[in-house]
C-alpha cells in the first residue's frame, strides 16, 4: 500500500519549503512512497537507487529530480554515504511561478510527464549547496522558497529546444539522454526517430547546430565525467558504458570536451566535492 504524505503535515504553519538531508540506508525500500506536494532532490554524496511505479533508475551525484504530486517513490542508497538533499514545496509555491512565468510550463515540475531528471556539475553543484545554505537559514517562506527557485529554474529551462524544433527530433535527443541509446552512438539517437540518417543529420545541424555524432558524444563525455567523480570503476569500463571500447578514441573525445584526460580529471576533481556543511 502506498504511503501518501500530507503538506500540512510536512510543512510548519507559515512555511512555503522545508530542506531536509537525509543519509540514506542501503536496504531496498519496502514500499513506494506519494506526497501532495511537490518535491525537487540531489545526490549530494554517493550513488541512490530511485524507486519509481515503472522501475528504478541509479543516481549518481549532482543528480536533479523533480517530483510532482501523484508520482509515487522511494530511495535507497547504494554502498556508504548515500547523501541526498530534499525540498518539500507548497503546492500553492508552484502554481504561483507557473502562472507568473510561463516559460516553465512543461518543463521541470510542470513537465507533462516526469519525474524530470537533470544534473549539475560540480560548479553548479556547490552554487546550489550555498542557496541551500541560505535557505535553511531563512523564514522558508514565499519570498525564500521563490529566491531559491527561481534562479534555479530559469537555469535549468535557459537551454530548452527552440519551439521551432519537430516534436519527433526533440523526443529524440532527450531520449538520447538513455544509456541505452547513447551507448549505441550516433546510430542509436537516428534509431529513435526512426528517419533515415541523412535527414536527422540535416534537421540536428538546422536546429542543434551539430551533427548526430556530436550531440551524442557530448552526452557520453557528461556521462563519463560524471562517473570519474562518483565511483571507482575503472576508466575502461567507464568508457565501455559510454559505448566506447576504444581508450584512445575515448582519451580524445574526453580531452576535446575538459582539457583533461579522464585520469587527470578524476585526480582534480574526485578531491574537489562540496561535502554538506
Amino acid at each position: 500500500m502506498t504511503q501518501t504524505l500530507l503538506h500540512a503535515d510536512v510543512l510548519a504553519t507559515g512555511t512555503q519549503i522545508r530542506l531536509t538531508r537525509a543519509t540514506l540506508a542501503p536496504t531496498r525500500p519496502r514500499t513506494l512512497h506519494n506526497h501532495d506536494f511537490y518535491e525537487l532532490f540531489w545526490v549530494q554524496n554517493g550513488m541512490v537507487r530511485h524507486h519509481l511505479a515503472g522501475g528504478a533508475e541509479t543516481l549518481g551525484e549532482g543528480d536533479l529530480v523533480f517530483i510532482r504530486p501523484g508520482q509515487p517513490h522511494a530511495l535507497q542508497g547504494r554502498g556508504e554515504h548515500a547523501l541526498v538533499v530534499s525540498l518539500s514545496i507548497h503546492p500553492d509555491t508552484i502554481k504561483a511561478l507557473v502562472a507568473r512565468h510561463p516559460s516553465v510550463d512543461g518543463h521541470l515540475f510542470w513537465a507533462p510527464q516526469g519525474p524530470v531528471q537533470t544534473h549539475r556539475d560540480i560548479r553548479q553543484l556547490a552554487a546550489l549547496n550555498h542557496a541551500a545554505v541560505q535557505l535553511e537559514n531563512s523564514p522558508c517562506d514565499t519570498l525564500a522558497a521563490e529566491a531559491f527557485l527561481l534562479p534555479l529554474c530559469a537555469d535549468l529551462t535557459a537551454n530548452i529546444f527552440d519551439t521551432q524544433i519537430p516534436d519527433w527530433l526533440a523526443t529524440a535527443c532527450n531520449a538520447a539522454k538513455s544509456p541505452e541509446v547513447f551507448r549505441d552512438g550516433s546510430a542509436g539517437l537516428v534509431a529513435i526517430t526512426g528517419k533515415a540518417h541523412p535527414h536527422v543529420s540535416r534537421m540536428m545541424r538546422k536546429y542543434l547546430g551539430q551533427t548526430p555524432s556530436d550531440y551524442i558524444n557530448r552526452i557520453r563525455m557528461e556521462h563519463a565525467a560524471r562517473a570519474l567523480t562518483t565511483d571507482s570503476e575503472a576508466i575502461s569500463d567507464i568508457a565501455a558504458d559510454c559505448g566506447i571500447p576504444n581508450m584512445s578514441h575515448f582519451h580524445k573525445l574526453f580531452r576535446a570536451a575538459y582539457g583533461l584526460t579522464p585520469l587527470q580529471y578524476r585526480q582534480k576533481y574526485q578531491k574537489q566535492v562540496v561535502q554538506p556543511a
